[in-house]
């Protein structure tokens, strides 16, 4: 054996593991196996420190319940909290995406606490007889109980902080909506002119889209308090003392400060990823929101000169390799595209969730990759948007009024005073002449110009005209 390697053995054989190495001959073995992403989960160190909380509630419940030693349990607690301060995540080296419904990830956890708590000790790495990764740090669990318990610790803090970047964003168009409040423009349907409205009311709407999906996050987020912690294998929780499921959830809330809860059907909860499943349809729910809100962004500073050029983002780059002078909308382009792949990633987790079968969905580490990946994308983006584009956007006030003069759909806010006919009649020789609206009434001596003046204020049109005008 080289002098710079431990040898570790299971059922299947021997391997050689670096004795400067954490990790045990199972995480190699999954390396080696698992080659997909050309990444690891310290990818996600919530993850990683969500795996160490649930391992360190567990090594609690085994002391109290008498199956580990005073010794055992202050090293395996210590080895925990470490992880959970940042320490040791480079050697959690198994890829994201993985055969055997998490298992890999599991033990490559076991293996990392169990050599840290021997270190600690006084013990040279893969001294098992004293403290072993399967029959100490796994006691009364299994991957079918830890791993989505920890799945659903991550997901409840990083939605907390998906929750802060969209504050955030929301707080940016709202800022707007007040310095826009009186920028008089012209509100479109089906991209044809409709009426007026202000371009602080137009900001206005993306801040109360954004916080319509703060407070579903909110009310999603409650579902992942439900774990299925001591349910062991399948849910029937073999392996585990009579007393341990209640005990490991209380030390479970202990551990995170969340007041988690057990799954009311153990079998049930082992099986199911429905609340994975809803959580997914959440982000993709604010995806399309907020990628239409970009959507729209683009098309109101589309131009300068050939285009809506009501607004004006903020130049961050030069946008063309051949055209001089070209800046392209980048900060919502980028959002629109991370918008496009929280979509598809619903639809994988949709298929994983579904194709599970019997006592336990094997795909889970597909889902848990996805809804990593689509909150720190997310959060990501949502920031980028806020700080680089929304804080910087002005409004072309001319463009827009004249805009609203120019526009034939004018006639509109008289319909209530001389009907729909007239008005329509009015809108159709508009069309024809190439004439103003205001125009025609005048000629055809429908108010005097006092009154239309009065009745087409800008700043009255995109309230309720009363009826009384006339």
């Amino acid at each position: 054996m080289n002098k710079l390697h431990r040898i570790e053995k299971d059922f299947l054989g021997e391997k050689e593991i670096e004795l400067n190495k954490y990790y045990g001959i199972q995480t190699l073995r999954a390396k080696e196996n698992f080659n997909i992403t050309k990444t690891d989960i310290s990818l996600f160190p919530n993850f990683i420190k969500s795996l160490a909380k649930v391992k360190k509630a567990c090594a609690l419940t085994n002391y109290e319940l008498g199956d580990l030693t005073d010794i055992q349990k202050d090293a395996i607690v210590q080895a925990c909290n470490e992880i959970i301060d940042g320490k040791f995540h480079d050697q959690f080296i198994v890829d994201p995406i993985q055969g055997g419904a998490g298992t890999s990830t599991n033990m490559n956890a076991n293996e990392v606490i169990a050599n840290r708590a021997l270190e600690i000790l006084g013990h040279a790495k893969s001294s098992y007889n004293i403290i072993h990764p399967n029959n100490h740090i796994n006691m009364s669990q299994s991957t079918n109980d830890v791993y989505p318990t920890a799945i659903k610790l991550t997901l409840h803090e990083l939605i907390y902080k998906l929750k802060e970047s969209l504050r955030f964003l929301r707080d940016c168009f709202e800022e707007k909506s007040v310095e826009f409040k009186d920028v008089l423009k012209m509100g479109r349907t089906q991209l044809q002119d409709a009426v007026p409205m202000t371009l602080g009311q137009e900001f206005k709407t993306f801040a109360v889209m954004i916080d319509d999906d703060i407070f579903r996050l909110r009310n999603a987020q409650s579902h992942l308090r439900e774990v299925n912690l001591g349910a062991t294998a399948i849910g029937t929780g073999i392996n585990s003392k009579a007393a341990y499921q209640r005990k490991v959830i209380s030390n479970l809330r202990e551990v995170t400060g969340v007041d988690y809860v057990a799954a009311g059907d153990l079998i049930e909860a082992t099986q199911d990823t429905g609340s994975f499943v809803h959580i997914s349809g959440m982000l993709k729910s604010i995806a399309i929101k907020i990628s239409k809100i970009c959507n729209d962004l683009r098309l109101l500073s589309s131009g300068p000169r050939a285009g809506f050029n009501e607004i004006n983002l903020p130049p961050l780059q030069p946008g063309s390799s051949i055209m001089p002078g070209k800046v392209n909308p980048v900060m919502p382009e980028v959002v629109n595209q991370v918008a496009f792949e929280v979509i598809g990633a619903d639809m994988t987790i949709a298929m994983a969730s579904e194709h599970g079968q019997l006592q336990l969905n094997v795909f889970e580490p597909l889902i848990a990759f996805k809804l990593f990946n689509s909150i720190n994308m997310m959060r990501r983006a949502f920031y980028s948007l806020g700080e680089k584009c929304v804080k910087g956007i002005t409004a072309n006030e001319e463009v827009c009024m004249n805009n609203i003069l120019n526009s034939v759909t004018l006639v509109t806010c008289l319909n209530p005073i001389i009907g729909y006919e007239k008005s329509s009649a009015i809108a159709k020789e508009a069309l024809k002449t190439n004439k103003r609206v205001y125009d025609i009434i005048l000629e055809q001596k429908l108010f005097t110009k006092e009154e239309l003046d009065e009745l087409l204020r800008p700043e009255n049109m995109v309230t309720n005209l009363s009826k009384d005008a006339k």
